[in-house]
């Protein structure tokens, strides 16, 4: 199978400080990656370079047949690439529906405001309610962010990602401040994500969830790719585990 997406030796300096020093990473069609590794790994980094945020000092970043090194963010959107934020920001004036509605109209018009005050705006908040059923957040699409807890802003953000119609999910950290319940739950959402038309990539700090829902991880160390494969085997790595866990050290 031919991957989705390949990191290729990519490299970023900042100044005499070498973030990722000739990382590889492959993500399938389909496939739900789990992406990690210890403080100062440079998986911050990485994404950044996925999303265009950071521009590599070497190497290429090929995105569904196309080498997309030297994109904008914006261009690798309107390519299929989509990143939920580990900090959510919603637009708090607006109800949970309207959020994700805002989201479903970006393909239509190139101003998010003139897309909220189109007179028929049924189809957008149709495929919303949709999409919020998909996350577990129908029953409160009437509400304002700011009357929700933060498990359910976790979810919302996942909802206006699906909007933008990615063939590609970055998930930052969307675990982090979460109970364990609220975790758990929130996995099991993530696991259920990918299929014919969507992979995710989920970065995050919770490794027993991780380690739970990721058939498939991807492990950096020092900004340089360890391990990559099946979970089981990359967790049986004593190199994994030394890096990661602090075993053997």
């Amino acid at each position: 199978m031919s991957a989705l997406l390949s990191v290729r030796d990519v490299t970023v300096r900042f100044g005499g400080i070498t973030a990722i020093d000739g990382a590889r990473l492959e993500v399938e069609p389909g496939r739900l990656l789990g992406f990690i590794g210890p403080n100062g790994a440079g998986k911050t980094t990485m994404m950044r370079v996925i999303t265009g945020v950071v521009r590599p000092s070497a190497g290429q970043v090929l995105f569904r047949g196309s080498d997309i090194t030297r994109w904008s963010t914006v261009a690798r959107i309107r390519h299929g690439l989509a990143l939920a934020q580990q900090i959510v920001r919603p637009l708090r004036a607006l109800t949970l529906l309207d959020n994700v509605a805002l989201a479903v109209g970006h393909r239509r018009l190139t101003s998010p405001v003139a897309a909220m005050l189109r007179h028929d705006r049924r189809r957008e908040r149709e495929r919303a309610h949709t999409l919020l059923e998909r996350v577990g957040l129908a029953e409160v699409a009437g509400q304002r962010p700011e009357a929700l807890p933060l498990g359910y802003l976790k979810r919302l953000e996942v909802a206006r990602a699906l909007a933008l119609e990615p063939a590609l999910l970055l998930l930052d950290e969307p675990l982090a401040g979460l109970n364990q319940r609220e975790a758990r739950a929130m996995a099991d959402l993530i696991a259920e994500l990918p299929g014919p038309s969507l992979a995710v990539v989920l970065i995050e700090h919770n490794l027993g969830e991780v380690l739970r829902v990721c058939p498939t991880l991807y492990v950096q160390d020092g900004g340089r790719a360890l391990a990559f494969g099946p979970t089981s085997e990359v967790m049986a790595r004593a190199d994994v585990r030394a890096a990661y866990l602090g075993v053997g050290r």
